[in-house]
């Protein structure tokens, strides 16, 4: 824009302020060398994961030619996340977290040095697969807990919501190109190559958190037990809008996950070519929220927006079953990708800036689980619903389901809508702990 004499006038404030609105809010990342660090460290992890991701159940599959083979992968993966997911968040409020990240992985490093020498046998065998994946997993419930309570010590309290922002654009961009990458690499490379990139992965994000700073215990912390798994959950149980937060998200995922059918709901919309497509659409739309989430620091009820965003996921889910028209659908399941991220961002606001310190640990494992659990269960009540009702209708049922489940909570559970961020005791006692 240029005045009157052809200058370049400068653009009006009002403007500025709503470009900065749709743009991410990148303080944490400018304010925090710690923050930058893990930032980098999980986008190099996550691509290197992503590989293996690709890799294993193919070669599971080329062993075996067996679909239950392939899928024992999930059974032998999901009792370890949950069991070492609780143990490792009383674990991340009793020791150093640094140590804890680093220890873990350097660990999954080496797992993906027992892949690469498998698969480099002249006769790979199964079973190491299997382990590998139930340890894997393991290892990802004891360094998940840590890496979600570091950030608030990491990060200033007022940016915990840019950050979880900057996290999830992170994570989506990795699903997008990670599996991209990934199918490239095994095509023409081989599974060798896949597994060494990783190992490569794990190596170079070891190195960038080496340099984080220690993050010790309380002075008074509980050692890991089943009393400290009790005693976080009971924190939770009493804090009604940080179990509001929990019940969402599970109904969420129960009812309007249907990823495992989307085969069959685009052969039924004659469209078997945009199955991809139906995949990469979620994360789409997660990503444009993320890089268009500046406004989110300007929200305070934040409880409202955890329902609110879960409503729209069910909502567009709902749609998405309803509609004939693929392009409808890919457009339903993006605002779907986009919703889910909204709640996202304020689930973890509310959980980095209420719960103390010494606590966050256990209340991450406890958060694990529920993500864990909930697209588990929701891809087993997709199927069922499916078989029992057609798969379209097993889509727009579930994600109405969605919607009353979460209006339900909502009306269930008062202080979750009545959650304001400057005014809420839980909020203030952190913030205060935070800048002595």
């Amino acid at each position: 824009m240029t005045d009157e004499d052809g200058h370049s006038a400068p653009e009006p404030p009002g403007r500025r302020r709503r470009s900065r609105a749709l743009l991410p809010d990148l303080a944490p990342w400018r304010s925090s060398r710690d923050f930058r660090l893990m930032w980098t460290a999980g986008l190099v992890t996550a691509f290197g994961s992503f590989l293996t991701v690709v890799a294993l159940p193919l070669q599971i599959k080329e062993l075996t030619g067996s679909t239950v083979a392939v899928g024992a992968i999930g059974a032998v993966e999901l009792v370890p996340l949950i069991v070492f997911g609780l143990y490792g968040g009383a674990l991340a409020d009793a020791v150093d977290r640094r140590k804890l990240i680093l220890a873990t992985e350097a660990a999954l490093g080496l797992l993906s040095v027992l892949l690469l020498a498998n698969s480099l046998l002249p006769h790979p065998m199964l079973w190491p697969l299997y382990v590998v994946a139930a340890l894997s997993s393991a290892l990802m419930g004891l360094q998940r807990p840590a890496l979600d309570a570091v950030v608030a010590r990491i990060v200033p309290h007022d940016q915990l919501t840019a950050a979880a922002a900057l996290n999830a654009m992170r994570w989506q961009l990795s699903a997008i190109a990670g599996p991209s990458l990934a199918g490239v690499v095994v095509a023409y490379a081989g599974l060798p190559l896949a597994y060494g990139l990783d190992l490569l992965t794990f190596v170079a994000s070891l190195l960038l958190a080496v340099g984080l700073t220690p993050a010790p215990p309380a002075h008074d912390a509980e050692p890991p037990s089943l009393r400290a798994i009790a005693e976080g959950a009971r924190y939770a149980w009493r804090r009604k809008e940080l179990l509001g937060t929990y019940a969402v998200d599970m109904a969420a995922m129960f009812f309007a996950f249907p990823n495992a059918i989307f085969p069959f709901l685009a052969d039924t919309l004659d469209a078997p070519w945009a199955l991809g497509l139906m995949y990469a659409a979620g994360s789409t739309g997660s990503v444009a929220v993320s890089a268009t989430s500046g406004w989110t620091s300007r929200v305070h009820h934040h409880g409202r927006m955890v329902v609110l965003g879960a409503a729209v996921w069910g909502g567009a889910m709902a749609a998405a079953g309803w509609l004939s028209n693929i392009w409808l659908v890919l457009l339903c399941l993006t605002v779907a990708g986009g919703g889910d991220t909204v709640s996202g961002l304020f689930r973890s606001t509310i959980w980095n800036q209420t719960i103390p310190d010494k606590i966050r640990g256990r209340l991450a494992g406890i958060e694990l689980l529920s993500y864990a659990t909930g697209p588990q269960l929701g891809q087993v009540r997709a199927g069922t619903a499916a078989g029992v009702m057609g798969v379209r209708t097993a889509v727009w049922s579930g994600g109405l389901a969605c919607v009353a489940s979460v209006a339900l909570l909502a009306l269930a559970l008062p202080r979750l809508m009545a959650y304001e961020a400057r005014t809420d005791a839980h909020a203030k006692a952190v913030r205060e702990a935070a800048a002595d």
